[in-house]
């Protein structure tokens, strides 16, 4: 673990160590089943489901109240220095395992998803290295099929062409990226913004039409 700020206070530090050291007991007790390295960091009331699907790193850390299910094809693979937020959900399946299996997730190392995230990975969804995804931001790797309309959507099944988000990119509060997305390495999308197509290497994009604003060269 990076050292603590020397500004911060002592009576601070104690309970950052107190807290992180119980953190990782619970790594060691509640990731029983997981394909691990240590240190690995568990928060309170955090839900897992599946382990043996799951492979983490080193220093890789589920904040409390994040739910983790296993239950995929290709299993949910975290790097080195991943941080899962609080609140956020990794979903490959439905809780009960009816109807597609999904595929699963796979994240580069020191890539983070922030609080309250949502990864839908029925499809395949890559995340690269050094990717920062900010609160409230959702992936949704599936499409409903809805051409016929004598049936009702729902009895259609999905299609999943998968989402990529190349290394070194900050994808901002509340983003929306939905399926057959690449997000090109360097590249910056703004707060709010509905991704619905490819988006080239060092973009900025601010709007929620899609639009890049620049090149960062």
């Amino acid at each position: 673990m990076p050292s603590i700020n020397e500004k911060v206070k002592k009576k601070d530090k104690a309970y950052i160590y107190v807290s992180t050291g119980i953190k990782i007991l619970r790594g060691i007790f509640k990731g029983i089943g997981i394909k691990k390295k240590y240190p690995f960091f568990i928060g309170k009331h955090v839900e897992i489901t599946h382990r043996s699907h799951i492979v983490v790193g080193k220093n890789v850390k589920f904040e409390s109240y994040s739910e983790i299910h296993g239950l995929c094809r290709k299993g949910l693979q975290f790097g080195n220095n991943v941080t899962i937020g609080r609140f956020a959900t990794i979903r490959p399946s439905s809780y009960y395992g009816v109807g597609n299996i999904g595929y699963g997730l796979k994240m580069g190392n020191n890539s983070s998803i922030g609080p309250f995230g949502f990864v839908g990975c029925s499809g395949k969804i890559e995340i690269g290295d050094n990717v920062m995804i900010g609160p409230r931001v959702s992936l949704f790797a599936e499409n409903h099929n809805f051409g016929d309309v004598d049936s009702s959507i729902k009895s259609q099944g999905v299609n999943n062409k998968g989402i990529v988000i190349e290394d070194d990119c900050w994808i901002g509060s509340g983003v929306i990226i939905l399926d057959g997305v690449t997000i090109g390495h360097g590249s910056i999308i703004g707060a709010g913004t509905l991704v619905t197509k490819d988006i080239p290497p060092q973009s900025v994009v601010l709007d929620k039409r899609n639009k890049v604003i620049k090149s960062r060269n």
